[in-house]
């Protein structure tokens, strides 16, 4: 696992200052505990990490799941027996992957994948435009279109147009100048540069700045503008910023509902996370979806037992991680363990980073998942791909992740309809000699009743006194409902006058009288031909 330690421990770093900020932001959007949100990113670093059977995929407290949180606090009757429902939820978790509910992310189109990855880019760097300005009303956390204060994200950004902070701006800008550099130009001149990570000298340049401008009036930073990290005086005090949920509400109905809920919804986004990650992983590895269920089943239960939010794997984590040269999981392990010795050891330095320069660092990280060449590569690639990318990036942007993805999925469902109907056969005019029209039609390997209208269209189309080849060779399933149609127009075909020739593989057959029997037979002697015959 430290095989690539080089690789991992600067990746981790970068992870963690985007971890650090995420965790508390998620947790004061869902209106939970802000040590909530930090115990989520540690057991997620640390437990998750060392569980999963994800490479590079890095797992925290959930944006998804805030507004879900929010409610369930107050339905409940407060975040002690929310916990409860947390902890069950890993345990159902864990259920799914005996289950091996894995294999339902195999079933989302590359389409609506790439278009996820390319939304939540566009959402982080939106979300991300007031705190680079010092305008830091809403949670980082809150990536939903309608936030829970009442804005939404186009708001929030001409608000913060009337609230710029002149010092938490120019060290933003200043931030944003030495990532490019560093990536664009100083990565590719000295190893030095590739083993001291660009976004770490951008933190230690805030932190320097705050403390160097803290009596300076115009340019000094003030500590809205920084990071919130709870200081415990003590080891004692540590542990009285635990909160441990209240099994006596156990037997209730709504907590098992809400557990099955979190289950359901964190299932979903981390294996579309893992879906994503594994795309965006430069070695192509694949990460074993039941493992990782497994993996998640367990962190949220020990999150659930020691005070933390539900945990998914989560995509700006994991792209960061990659994006910064993690290998493997060693990373998440480290940033995960960072976050607890700092949260210990040093809370005081830690809550003097601004906020506009970790803003700095997820824009580069939004911008290297939604690259403006992806749309042209989606487009090149025609409309039945590019028409779902663009659904799921403008309803993720303008709903919320889980929302986006499931009108992308639709979007490509309605594409398969389309193109299922479009492929049922093949239509070609071979003759018109004479004012007669042959006319041969090869059915598809697979014909269903989705089927049913474009072949339906095409045979009320033939005209009087024409002759119809249908080759069924190729055809391997036949539905019911496309026998029927068959049946139906060998009597239309006798009212216009049209001669029928049906070509199988047992041999040539002019004008049918029954297609099913003929079908049936060919089930019964040749055995390479399915008939459903259960309508």
């Amino acid at each position: 696992m430290f095989k690539y330690i080089k690789n991992d421990l600067p990746a981790s770093v970068v992870v963690f200052f985007v971890a650090l900020p995420l965790c508390l932001g998620i947790a004061l959007a869902s209106g939970a505990p802000l040590f909530s949100g930090l115990i989520a990113g540690i057991v997620g670093g640390i437990i998750v990490g060392a569980l999963s059977g994800s490479q590079i995929g890095v797992s925290g407290p959930a944006a998804g799941l805030a507004a879900i949180v929010l409610t369930a606090i107050g339905t409940l009757g407060g975040f002690e027996n929310f916990l409860v429902a947390v902890v069950l939820g890993g345990i159902i978790q864990i259920i799914f992957s005996i289950l091996k509910a894995g294999v339902i992310a195999y079933y989302f189109p590359s389409s609506v994948i790439k278009g996820m990855l390319t939304g939540i880019g566009i959402i982080i760097i939106l979300k991300q435009i007031p705190h680079f300005f010092g305008y830091d009303a809403n949670p980082e956390g809150n990536f939903s279109f309608f936030q829970v204060d009442g804005e939404n994200t186009f708001s929030e950004i001409i608000n913060a147009i009337n609230f710029i902070s002149p010092g938490a701006t120019f060290v933003a800008v200043a931030a944003l100048l030495i990532l490019i550099l560093w990536d664009r130009v100083l990565s590719k001149k000295s190893k030095v540069f590739q083993l001291v990570q660009g976004p770490l000298v951008a933190v230690v340049i805030g932190i320097l700045y705050y403390i160097f401008t803290k009596d300076n009036e115009s340019l000094a930073i003030s500590s809205e503008h920084l990071v919130s990290v709870p200081i415990p005086d003590s080891i004692q005090t540590f542990g009285n910023l635990l909160s441990f949920p209240n099994f006596a509400v156990i037997g209730r109905p709504e907590i098992w509902i809400t557990a099955f809920t979190i289950a359901l919804v964190a299932s979903l986004e981390t294996l579309l996370c893992v879906e994503a990650t594994d795309k965006l992983d430069p070695y192509k590895r694949t990460t074993p979806t039941n493992k990782e269920l497994l993996a998640q089943g367990i962190g949220n239960s020990i999150s659930g037992m020691l005070g933390g939010l539900p945990i998914t794997q989560v995509i700006v984590r994991s792209s960061a991680n990659i994006q910064s040269g993690g290998r493997t999981k060693a990373s998440a392990i480290i940033h995960g363990f960072f976050l607890l010795i700092s949260v210990m050891l040093i809370p005081r330095l830690l809550n003097m980073i601004p906020l506009s320069v970790l803003a700095a660092i997820l824009f580069i990280v939004g911008y290297k998942l939604a690259k403006p060449g992806l749309f042209k590569k989606m487009y090149l690639l025609g409309w039945k791909q590019f028409v779902p990318f663009v659904v799921t990036v403008l309803g993720i942007v303008f709903t919320d992740l889980l929302i986006g993805i499931g009108l992308g999925l639709g979007v490509g469902i309605i594409v398969i309809l389309i193109k299922s109907y479009q492929n049922s056969h093949f239509l070609h005019i071979e003759d018109k000699s004479n004012g007669a029209h042959k006319i041969k039609m090869t059915l598809a390997e697979e014909v269903t009743f989705f089927n049913k209208g474009a072949i339906l269209k095409e045979l009320d189309s033939l005209p009087e006194n024409s002759y119809l080849e249908l080759d069924v060779r190729k055809t391997r399933f036949l539905d019911n409902d496309i026998i029927e149609i068959l049946e139906d127009f060998s009597e239309k075909a006798k009212n216009k006058n049209i001669g029928i020739k049906l070509i199988s593989e047992r041999g040539v057959v002019e004008n049918p009288d029954s297609y099913i029997q003929f079908f049936q037979l060919d089930i019964n002697r040749h055995k390479n031909l399915q008939y459903d015959h259960t309508n």
